[in-house]
């Protein structure tokens, strides 16, 4: 894979990654009257206490965190990738 190509497939895998750790709570344990979405950072959170008042919020710098932690880890992996195949191709062949 070229560069270009990396970068596009991590920022979207980043992205995805991002969207579905919506899934896992990560509330801390002092806080009460909301629960909070997304890991590493938490940037969704609900509001327990008060839900009639818009109890969905996101939090944009969490979001964006955790987006390009995602996307550098894919990264990574898409990079490591291909040094992995062709160092057990060239293995096989002697």
């Amino acid at each position: 894979m070229n560069g270009l190509k990396i970068l596009v497939v991590s920022v979207i895998a980043g992205i995805v990654i991002t969207l579905l750790s919506a899934y896992v709570i990560s509330t801390p344990s002092q806080l009460v009257g909301a629960v909070w979405h997304g890991f590493p950072a938490a940037w969704l959170r609900y509001l327990v206490v008060g839900p009639q008042y818009n109890p969905w919020a996101v939090d944009y710098v969490g979001f964006i965190v955790d987006a390009v932690l995602w996307s550098v880890v894919v990264g990574l992996l898409l990079r490591a990738l291909p040094r992995s195949k062709s160092g057990r191709a060239h293995r096989t062949r002697r």
